[in-house]
């Protein structure tokens, strides 16, 4: 199911509307989640989508997105254009109509969209409302016209024009430039360009023979993306620089109105990497189709593999966790807007309760033909998910005598933990510190009131591939889980977490960057909760104490240490010292205060997952035991790296 025929109509009568637009500037993280920076996003989603609910319903080929330098956001596409003749009803151009008004558009009239990411029909409107200036252009029957907008206001009705004051050049289409008021994201109006780039290639993949140009005015980062593979060539990058264990099982089911879509291939790694889609919306919370999809992947290898080993199968049945280790898959359905339902104006979660029911059936009826056609891949997948379920029973097995011991239920804290006197979480802070030496300094320097120090000694267990006994047999990992005190595995209770800003406080050289790593392959394969709520942190200890006279400064990086002598030269200021710093324990206490845990000077980085696709990759590659993608990734980054030899 590609879209509609082109024969369907699509002219101003095809335009419903059902309220005002008034609501949106008020509330506007009803419509759009949040304003933080994400929200910039969702609006440039909002408009993106537009233009492939054009490509869906089989009427655009080209979508253009450019990233001005002067923070406007411009989508070109060469769809239909949006209808500009007058609806009868509302004697306004059909074109203001969609702009300005809540609940507006093609996807309530059937014939218009039969298959839309839109949900409401609210995407552009808000994005009006949400916008300090808009304007629009629309190519149709060889004419342009134009709006703008000023915070969802019409500046002028829509009117024929001579030329683009925007850069639009395709033959028909439509045209939107926005710039995302200050009022609304007080944090920044700029984009989050990781996440972008992304959304951008995920909606390439699953929209065939579609060309996405994409246009950074900011940093001449230009590219493109165009994909025929569909699921599947997704499915391959999300196992790039993974040991596959079999081709992609691929399921297409066609029923009534929807079409399911679904890729499968297991890898030789512990995590699950599973995307779920409707009409080219990334369905982050899942929804009745995932739901579907891991029911019947389950039971169809139950049912498999009770045929293969009848009662010598396992000590128990494979439970959902263990099916999906090492399984990476695509879900995808499409379906018409009319009929979608989604929870929450964000649509992240689908909640079509037939949708469950049409996927359940069509994987397992799949999937059991599948396997007895396939026997040598079913079995490589039997073989891997009983490995699972015995380092699963195992690691159930280590983490109830742990339990039983009452260490993770925080009865007895680590003893080497310097506790904070600070009992709210969101006024705690809690440093992982390298050594004991530096563990001494911070302890000193650190306010006990509501920073604690955890030292951790020497180079924590590399997580990437460790089930959970492992983990919990290693002291450091073990003791850290202890002061964090939310627990781990399938018992994590995340209320419990003692400290909302976690800080990975390692040395400026090569032995602290791979501690670093060490401990964010930890949090990102066993404790994804903390980055993903904002909890952890990287500190930024200076590189160098640039001593004039009595005067002290820090540095940085080498660049603000060059500037920084480059200007007492020129004042004529002699430089009596400069001391690179090779670990925090160089510093004293006052010093480790005033330059790395002292809020009002301390410089942290945020550790975020802008693009979780990328990030299970480069850990994967990085941290796995496949050798040839991490070497080709030294050699190529060989010469950007800075080493102090």
């Amino acid at each position: 199911m590609t879209g509609a025929k082109k024969t369907s109509s699509y002219d101003a009568e095809s335009i419903v509307v059902l309220e005002g637009l008034e609501p949106v500037r008020k509330r506007p993280a009803m419509y759009i989640g949040t304003t933080s920076q994400y929200g910039i996003n969702h609006c440039l989603n909002e408009i993106i989508d537009n233009s492939i609910d054009e490509a869906l319903a089989g009427f655009c080929r080209n979508v253009e997105v450019r990233l001005e330098k002067n923070n406007y956001l411009t989508v070109f596409d060469d769809g239909r254009g949006i209808p500009v003749d007058k609806v009868p009803k509302y004697k306004i151009s059909a074109l203001e109509i969609v702009m300005t008004k809540l609940h507006a558009g093609g996807k309530f009239n059937v014939g218009a969209y039969k298959v839309s990411g839109g949900l409401h029909g609210v995407g552009a409107s808000v994005v009006n409302a949400l916008s300090s200036h808009i304007i629009v252009e629309v190519r149709r029957d060889n004419k342009l016209y134009r709006q703008e907008y000023k915070k969802g206001v019409p500046l002028y009705p829509v009117k024929p024009v001579k030329e683009s004051i925007i850069g639009f050049n395709f033959k028909q289409g439509t045209a939107v430039s926005f710039l995302p008021d200050s009022e609304i994201f007080k944090e920044t109006i700029e984009l989050n360009y990781g996440i972008f780039k992304k959304q951008v290639k995920e909606r390439a993949y699953l929209i065939n023979n579609v060309f996405f140009k994409i246009f950074n005015y900011k940093n001449n980062d230009n590219f493109a993306y165009f994909f025929d593979g569909g699921i599947i060539s997704l499915l391959r990058d999300l196992n790039r620089g993974k040991k596959t264990l079999h081709e992609p099982i691929y399921i297409n089911k066609q029923a009534e109105d929807k079409q399911l879509e679904v890729a499968i291939q297991y890898n030789d790694s512990i995590n699950e990497n599973i995307h779920s889609f409707v009409n080219v919306i990334n369905t982050h919370e899942g929804g009745t189709h995932l739901t579907g999809f891991k029911t019947a992947i389950t039971r169809a290898i139950n049912n498999y593999a009770k045929k293969e080993f009848g009662d010598k199968n396992t000590e128990e049945t494979f439970t959902g966790d263990d099916v999906k280790e090492g399984l990476s898959a695509i879900v995808y359905v499409k379906m018409p807007a009319t009929n979608l339902q989604f929870e929450g104006q964000t649509k992240t979660k689908l909640g079509n309760s037939e949708v469950q029911t049409l996927v359940q059936q069509s994987v397992f009826e799949y999937l059991e033909s599948y396997f007895e056609e396939n026997p040598k891949v079913g079995k490589e997948i039997l073989g891997k998910i009983y490995l699972a379920q015995k380092a699963r029973l195992a690691a159930k097995a280590a983490k109830e005598a742990v339990l039983r011991k009452g260490a993770l239920e925080g009865a007895s804290l680590p003893g080497k933990l310097a506790d904070c006197q600070e009992k709210d979480p969101a006024l705690s802070e809690l440093f992982m510190v390298e050594g004991n030496s530096a563990g001494g300094t911070a302890k000193q320097g650190r306010d006990r009131k509501y920073q604690a120090i955890l030292p951790l000694r020497g180079k924590v267990l590399n997580t990437e591939r460790a089930y959970l006994d492992r983990v919990l047999s290693f002291k450091e990992l073990k003791d850290l889980v202890i002061a964090l005190g939310m627990g781990i595995g399938e018992n994590i209770d995340y209320a419990k977490l003692r400290y909302h800003k976690i800080v990975i406080m390692t040395d400026a050289d090569v032995d602290g960057e791979h501690i670093r790593t060490l401990l964010l392959t930890f949090f990102y394969r066993h404790l994804p909760d903390v980055i993903q709520k904002g909890h952890l942190y990287i500190a930024q200890p200076p590189l160098y104490k640039i001593q004039s006279g009595k005067q002290i400064q820090y540095a940085y990086s080498n660049e603000e240490k060059d500037k920084l002598v480059s200007s007492l030269t020129l004042e004529h200021t002699t430089v009596p010292s400069l001391q690179r710093y090779k670990g925090l324990g160089e510093m004293n206490p006052e010093q480790l205060w005033d330059t790395t845990m002292n809020p009002k000077n301390r410089v942290l980085k945020q550790v975020n997952i802008s693009d979780s696709q990328e990030a299970d990759y480069v850990f994967s590659m990085l941290m796995g035991d496949e050798v040839p993608p991490r070497k080709k990734f030294i050699v190529t980054h060989a010469k950007t790296a800075n080493l102090d030899l």
